[in-house]
């Protein structure tokens, strides 16, 4: 079919976009040999309270950073559009609604599969897109029965992605960044640009000062 295409989708609040989230999106984009990686920062997702010192524009300026010299990967706002909380079966829906011709391969780490359940209507997601999982170092066995009951449950398809593990998480950049630690290579060298020059990550009461001067 003409209009066929296969496209991958990495989500997350992306505070900040790290090497960790580019080396699954880029090793999905060949494993699966899709067409495009769709980088999607949330806007408000249920799980998790996104820090206000952080801009929506802040999350969106630095993945538009990470990843302008890709030219597989786009910056998707999808979810940035909608208003409320971000729920992944109505992107999937919405997707699909606007291109019913093409399959959706959805990246995710194993920890969201392994509370997929407790998500909205899980079942609607495993048959709108493929999912593909990212293990962690030591979760070899139980990932993979995990995957082998969540196949079996909802008839889905679940795939492991073959992706060297890079343990890399915003969470410990940001603490970086407020201790006064380096973050060089764990991130795009804009990206470590931006947050310095946009005082990003700082001690309470020195983010606001800074973007000031």
């Amino acid at each position: 079919m003409a209009d066929h295409k296969k496209i991958g989708i990495m989500g997350g609040t992306f505070n900040p976009i790290h090497f960790g989230h580019l080396l699954l999106a880029e090793t999905a984009f060949h494993q699966f040999q899709l067409d495009e990686i769709l980088i999607m920062p949330t806007k408000n997702p249920y799980y998790k309270k996104i820090s206000n010192s952080v801009t929506e524009e802040d999350r969106v300026a630095m993945a538009e950073l990470a990843i302008e010299d890709n030219g597989h990967f786009r910056l998707s706002k999808e979810e940035l559009n909608r208003e409320g909380n971000t729920y992944t079966v109505e992107t999937l829906s919405h997707l699909t609604e606007c291109h019913p011709d093409y399959e959706y391969f959805f990246i995710m780490g194993a920890d969201s599969l392994y509370h997929i359940e407790s998500w909205k209507e899980p079942e609607q997601i495993l048959k709108m897109a493929t999912i593909v999982v990212a293990g962690r170092a030591g979760t070899g066995s139980s990932l993979n029965s995990q995957i082998e009951y969540i196949e079996n449950k909802y008839d889905s398809e679940i795939h492991r992605l073959n992706s060297p593990v890079l343990e890399i998480s915003s969470n410990d950049i940001r603490r970086r960044v407020r201790d006064g630690e380096s973050i060089r290579y764990l991130l795009p060298d804009k990206v470590e640009h931006y947050i310095y020059e946009h005082g990003l990550y700082q001690p309470d009461g020195q983010d606001a000062e800074k973007k000031e001067q």
